[in-house]
C-alpha cells in the first residue's frame, strides 16, 4: 500500500502520530511534519480548533472531517466529550445535514448506496463498500420516516452513519466492523425531486412487491456475505417498518430502533419512576400520543412487559390508549396500521366517542397515569393537559420524547412547573437541569443511545442467533440502579454522561439472557468476559 493510500484510509491513518519507525517502514518520511505527536496532543489540538467554529453546524462539519480522515482520533476525542459532541454529530444537528446532504456532499463515509432499480447490484455494492473488512453490524435505512423531518431519500444515509458513530462511541464496537447503508427506493418529497443537485433517484417511492423483493434479496445477500451479522433497521416508514421487522426477527439477529429501541428506553424510564413511587407497572394506564412506528413500538414493548408481569394480553390492552392524527383510535377506522390495530378501542364503549379527537378530552376521559409523546406536535402537552394528568395520579409519568427540539410536545421545564414538581419527566432531546422550588430536577433523556449500543455489543459478543423479547426486557431492567433514587429531583433514566457504563451493563444483561435461552453461539462462555474482550478502544 502506498503512503498516500494509508493517509487517505481513515481506519489506518494516524496522521502526525506515526512514529519515525512507522514512517520509515510505510514510506511516509518527508510527507508529514517532522514532530511526532501523541494522540493526546492531537486531540487537544483538534478540540481547540473545534471550539473556534462559529455554530453547531460548522462544528459538525469539522468533526466529520476528522471522522473521514482518522477514525481512531475521532473516537478518542468523542469519548472525551461525549455529552458535548452527541447532539452535534447526531441528533438534533444531524437533521440539518440530512436536509442539505446533496448540496454539501463531500465524502461517502464508507457507506453503501443500494438502488432499488438495480437489485442485481446488491452483492457488488456490499462487496465494494466493505472491502476486506469483516462486517459485523449494519445500520440500514430507506429514510422514509426520519423522526421529526420525514422522507429524505438518499440523503438519509447520514442517519445510518450517525447511528453507527454512537454504537462505537458508547459501546466500543470496532468502527472497521460496521457498514452504513441507505436503500434508495425513491422519495415523495417534491423539493428533492425538483432539485437538480439531489443525488438520489429522481422518482417517487416504490412500494409493494418490488420493494419487498428488494429487501428480501438484500437481507439474503448480506447474511451470506457477513455470517456473523447483526442487522439494524432505522427510520423506515410506518407502512413498512413493522412488516419488515416481523418478517425477519424470528429468522436472523435483527433490530428496529424506532420500534424496539425507543420502547426499551421508555420502559426503563417507567421502571425508574416506579422504583421511586413503589408502584406496579400492571396498575398503570398508558396513553400514547402519536401512533407512528415509534409510538406503537413503545406501547407494544410496555404492553409485553405488563403481560410478563401477570396480566393477560387482553387485560393489558385494556390499559392502553392511542391517539394519532384521527384522535383516539377506534377499531372501526379504516386507515389503522397493523401496529395500531391492537390498541384501537370500541367506539360503543365511550359515551363521548365523537369528542375524543383532542388530547385534553382523552386525558380527562381515560385518566392515564403515563403519557408518552412521539407525535412531533410541538406544544401539544399544554398546561391544562399536564394539570389533568396530575388529577389522575399523584406522580404522573410524562415523557415528551419527540425530536428534534422544535418538535417537543412540551419542555421539561414546562412539565415540572405545571405539575408543581410532581411529574416524572424524560425528554427525547438533551434537557438541562430544571431548578424549581429549591429542587434541582435532573432530566433523563429518553435517548435510544442508552440502549441500542449496549444491545448491539451484547448481541455481537454472544453471537446470539436471535434477539428475543426476553433479551429486550433484560436490557430495559438493566437501566435500573444507576442513579440515586433517594435524591430529590433524581432522573428516571441514567444521565447520558454515563452511557459507556450503561452500555456495558446492557450488553452483559443481553448476552447473559441470550446464553440462558440457548441462543449464544460464541466460543467464550463467560458473557461478561466476552463483552469486555469485544470492546474496541480508540488507541494507536
Amino acid at each position: 500500500m502506498r503512503a498516500h493510500d494509508i493517509l487517505n484510509n481513515p481506519f489506518l491513518n494516524k496522521g502526525t502520530a506515526f512514529t519515525m519507525a512507522e514512517r520509515q517502514e510505510l514510506g511516509l518520511i518527508g510527507i508529514l511534519p517532522p514532530h511526532v505527536q501523541t494522540i493526546e496532543e492531537q486531540a487537544e489540538q483538534t478540540y481547540q480548533h473545534y471550539l473556534m467554529k462559529p455554530n453547531d453546524l460548522e462544528k459538525r462539519h469539522f468533526l466529520m472531517e476528522i471522522f473521514n480522515t482518522n477514525r481512531t482520533l475521532f473516537y478518542y476525542l468523542f469519548n472525551q466529550h461525549i455529552v458535548e459532541f452527541n447532539p452535534i454529530v447526531y441528533d438534533p444537528i444531524i437533521a440539518d445535514t440530512i436536509e442539505n446532504y446533496s448540496h454539501l456532499f463531500v465524502d461517502t463515509q464508507y457507506a453503501a448506496y443500494l438502488d432499488i432499480n438495480h437489485p442485481e447490484n446488491i452483492a457488488e455494492t456490499l462487496k465494494n463498500a466493505a472491502g476486506d473488512r469483516k462486517i459485523r453490524l449494519i445500520v440500514v435505512t430507506d429514510a422514509e420516516g426520519i423522526l421529526g423531518i420525514g422522507d429524505w431519500g438518499t440523503q438519509g444515509v447520514d442517519i445510518s452513519v450517525g447511528k453507527l458513530m454512537i454504537y462505537t462511541a458508547a459501546a466500543g464496537i470496532d468502527p472497521a466492523s460496521v457498514l452504513p447503508i441507505v436503500i434508495d427506493a425513491g422519495t415523495n418529497r417534491e423539493e428533492l425531486l425538483k432539485d437538480s443537485l439531489y443525488l438520489g433517484n429522481h422518482q417517487e417511492r416504490l412500494y409493494g412487491d418490488q420493494y419487498y423483493d428488494f429487501i428480501d434479496q438484500f437481507v439474503t445477500t448480506a447474511e451470506e456475505m457477513f455470517p456473523k451479522l447483526y442487522l439494524h433497521w432505522e427510520d423506515f416508514g410506518r407502512s413498512n417498518a413493522a412488516t419488515i421487522l416481523d418478517k425477519y426477527k424470528k429468522v436472523i439477529p435483527t433490530f428496529n430502533d424506532d420500534i424496539q429501541g425507543t420502547g426499551i428506553v421508555v420502559l426503563g424510564g417507567v421502571f425508574g419512576a416506579l422504583d421511586i413511587t413503589g408502584g406496579k407497572l400492571t396498575d398503570q394506564v398508558y396513553l400514547c400520543y402519536g401512533g407512528g412506528s415509534a409510538g406503537a413500538g413503545i406501547a407494544s414493548r410496555v404492553h409485553a412487559e405488563m403481560a410478563s408481569e401477570g396480566l393477560s394480553e387482553a387485560e393489558a390492552y385494556q390499559r392502553f390508549f392511542m391517539i394519532d392524527k384521527q384522535g383516539l383510535l377506534f377499531d372501526d377506522m379504516t386507515d389503522l396500521t397493523p401496529a395500531q390495530k391492537p390498541f384501537a378501542k370500541k367506539r360503543a364503549d365511550f359515551e363521548n366517542a365523537d369528542d375524543m379527537t383532542d388530547l385534553l378530552t382523552v386525558v380527562k376521559t381515560v385518566k392515564p397515569t403515563i403519557l408518552v409523546g412521539t407525535s412531533t406536535d410541538p406544544g401539544a402537552f399544554t398546561q391544562e393537559v399536564v394539570e389533568a394528568m396530575c388529577a389522575n395520579t399523584e406522580r404522573p409519568v410524562i415523557f415528551p420524547i419527540s425530536n428534534p427540539t422544535k418538535k417537543l410536545e412540551a419542555t421539561a421545564e414546562q412539565v415540572i412547573e405545571w405539575s408543581d414538581g410532581k411529574a416524572f419527566v424524560a425528554t427525547g432531546v438533551p434537557s438541562g437541569t430544571v431548578h424549581y422550588q429549591g429542587v434541582d430536577y435532573e432530566i433523563g433523556q429518553a435517548n435510544n443511545a442508552l440502549i441500542y449500543p449496549g444491545l448491539g455489543l451484547g448481541m455481537l459478543a454472544s453471537e446470539a442467533s436471535l434477539l428475543t423479547d426476553e433479551m429486550i426486557g433484560a436490557a430495559a431492567h438493566s437501566l435500573s440502579g444507576m442513579v440515586d433514587l433517594k435524591q430529590p429531583g433524581a432522573p428516571v433514566l441514567p444521565p447520558f454522561q454515563y452511557v459507556a457504563d450503561v452500555s456495558i451493563k446492557v450488553a452483559e444483561a443481553v448476552a447473559k439472557m441470550a446464553q440462558k435461552q440457548g441462543l449464544a453461539q460464541a466460543e467464550e462462555t463467560d458473557m461478561s468476559k466476552a463483552v469486555q474482550d469485544l470492546k474496541w478502544y480508540p488507541e494507536y
